[in-house]
């Protein structure tokens, strides 16, 4: 729970010191939009429009709000403040393991999508508790996020350590860290620095394909 809580934190002070305009690996989203995403999926009964479609307009309309409020420094600060102070007691969120389980690779991409959005960036150096527990995320994730893959993937991590994706006959092995793995497996296929290895035809297969969600 505690690096859940400290990987909320370093994701509030990376969106608070980009500023409320800074570009994102979000398509179409700056800082501010962004944050009133995280505000919102945690804090609104209205963040089911992100599956439920009737109510996916109300849901544009009220993030919509938010981030024209957040052009000002002020405003941005506020709304950066609701996101370090977690969620309030009614969500889903408050509770311990939902928040472990849906926000620790959350709150770890989007730090991400903010960092890599800029001209130069390194990859953090994380302690081994939270590259296990990210590891774990994507292993219990991947089959979803590579369910539309059109050759087997095989994530594999440096220490040797290999998860199978998704079966097929012929495939690819995706090597990296755990966070660049990360990277890759949730769409953000041209910041990861992963390298990948199996036949010609699979390799050329894999290059036109994009997980994610």
């Amino acid at each position: 729970m505690h690096l859940v809580q400290a990987s909320r934190l370093a994701l509030a002070e990376t969106l608070l010191a980009a500023g409320p305009t800074a570009d994102t690996l979000c398509d179409g989203w700056q800082t501010r939009h962004l944050a009133a995403h995280l505000v919102l999926r945690e804090s609104s009964l209205l963040s089911a429009g992100m599956f439920f479609k009737p109510l996916s307009k109300k849901l544009e309309a009220k993030q919509n709000q938010m981030v024209i409020a957040a052009q000002t420094p002020e405003g941005y600060a506020g709304l950066v403040r609701s996101l370090r102070s977690g969620p309030p007691a009614f969500s889903p969120f408050a509770i311990d393991k939902v928040n472990q389980s849906a926000n620790l690779s959350e709150f770890f991409i989007h730090t991400e999508d903010v960092r890599r959005a800029r001209g130069q960036w390194a990859p953090r150096v994380l302690d081994t508790e939270y590259t296990e527990l990210l590891w774990q995320s994507l292993t219990r994730m991947s089959r979803l996020l590579f369910r539309h893959a059109p050759i087997g993937i095989i994530l594999t991590r440096p220490d040797g350590q290999r998860h199978v994706a998704k079966k097929a006959p012929n495939a690819v092995s995706i090597t990296g860290p755990v966070t660049e793995l990360m990277m890759y497996s949730f769409g953000r296929i041209d910041q990861s620095l992963v390298l990948f290895e199996g036949g010609e035809t699979a390799l050329e297969i894999v290059k036109g394909f994009k997980p994610g969600l």
